[in-house]
């Protein structure tokens, strides 16, 4: 297992059309890559006791969207497809833990340019060579 430091994190509220993403402002909190064979990892997120009720409804959604930085704020964020698997009150604060998978946005950008440049006709080495040129 590998751990970092959960240093920004955003909820994704993917049952709307336009996304809406909420900041939470952390106290502090950590990442864990369990490189298990499922490729899980866990993330916890402390906070302030007044964020309670948000996550109490959270835990309620079989699938949380999550958008972290990791390690410094400078980096970019990963996307992970979550569940809430727990929620501890810890005095005037708590903590938050989220499972799930990260959601590779590179491939994803990837596959998007290939998809376009094909749409606009491109096969074969013409294919590739504007691919390389996008990439």
């Amino acid at each position: 297992m590998k751990t970092f430091q959960l240093c920004s994190m955003k909820i994704i509220d993917n049952d709307r059309r336009d996304m809406l993403q909420q900041d939470i402002p952390l106290l502090d909190g950590l990442i864990i890559n369990r490189e298990d064979e499922q490729n899980q990892w866990v993330v916890e997120a402390y906070l302030d006791q007044s964020y309670h009720e948000f996550f109490q409804n959270l835990r309620q959604k079989q699938e949380v969207l999550l958008q972290v930085k990791i390690t410094k704020e400078s980096n970019r964020p990963a996307t992970f497809i979550t569940s809430v698997i727990g929620i501890n009150e810890i005095g005037k604060q708590m903590n938050v833990l989220f499972r799930g998978t990260i959601v590779d946005q590179q491939k994803e950008m990837i596959e998007e340019r290939l998809r376009s440049l094909i749409k606009q006709g491109y096969q074969g080495q013409s294919l590739l060579k504007k691919f390389k040129e996008k990439v």
